[in-house]
């Protein structure tokens, strides 16, 4: 089964449709995730922290971090972390600084800034994270390289998003449900349906695991590699700041 068409935002300016549209669903952006993973979004995001190899006491960044979903799990996996959360869709800043009111104890701060263009020195951190945001990306190549530019030597970037799965049988029982049905339940959670129309589409023109991990190596990333789940619909790459 392929995709359903207009994959890509209305207009020009994808990534202040795709601000616009994170704005509208912060509020039940959290319940919608849970509802259309089955809760096994959770477990997802602890396979992505072990690969990741953070030094305890590390300092982290969690890129398009939405409403802390990473940040929270980097924290309570190993809480001498010192965790900043990066997005550029304030309302979903506010909301991750509520749930850090009540979730977590130790050191997170939230910044808001555009993954192309990071407020940070060269070699600031001793890894990255970044989850399911690399398909709103609206230039892979240059998020990869300001990624390696803000991490120090040594220190490893861990990208989990959803991916093509290789079996073109489990892709098409895939697709049924991600074009599909996703839409139609986190659109009744979130109010949403056109954002979740467009957050399964944005897949469309995705690389595959392989390609995607080729721009990784591209972009000055050594030890790359990434590691299928659900068959190949979901992955997480890895690369090392050399």
């Amino acid at each position: 089964m392929s995709a359903t068409p207009a994959a890509r935002p209305p207009g020009n300016d994808k990534a202040a449709y795709v601000r616009d549209m994170f704005a509208t669903i912060a509020p039940r952006y959290d319940a919608a995730n849970r509802a259309i993973s089955i809760g096994m979004d959770e477990g997802w995001r602890r396979r992505a922290i072990a690969l990741l190899r953070a030094p305890h006491d590390g300092r982290i960044v969690d890129l398009c971090c939405g409403t802390g979903d990473l940040v929270f799990h980097l924290l309570r996996t190993d809480p001498s972390l010192r965790v900043t959360g990066v997005d550029f869709c304030e309302p979903m800043l506010a909301r991750a600084r509520e749930r850090s009111l009540r979730e977590v104890a130790g050191s997170v701060e939230f910044v808001e800034s555009d993954v192309l263009q990071l407020p940070f020195a060269d070699n600031s951190f001793d890894g990255a994270t970044m989850g399911f945001a690399t398909r709103n990306v609206v230039d892979i190549d240059a998020m990869l390289r300001e990624v390696r530019r803000v991490l120090k030597p040594g220190a490893r970037f861990v990208n989990l998003d959803m991916s093509k799965a290789p079996n073109r049988a489990w892709k098409a029982c895939f697709d049924l449900y991600f074009y599909g049905i996703v839409p139609l339940i986190g659109g009744m959670v979130s109010g949403s349906r056109e954002a979740y129309t467009y957050l399964p589409n944005s897949l469309t023109h995705h690389p595959d695991a392989e390609a995607l991990r080729e721009r990784f190596a591209a972009a000055g990333f050594e030890q790359t590699g990434f590691v299928r789940l659900m068959g190949g619909s979901l992955a997480i790459h890895y690369g090392t700041n050399p």
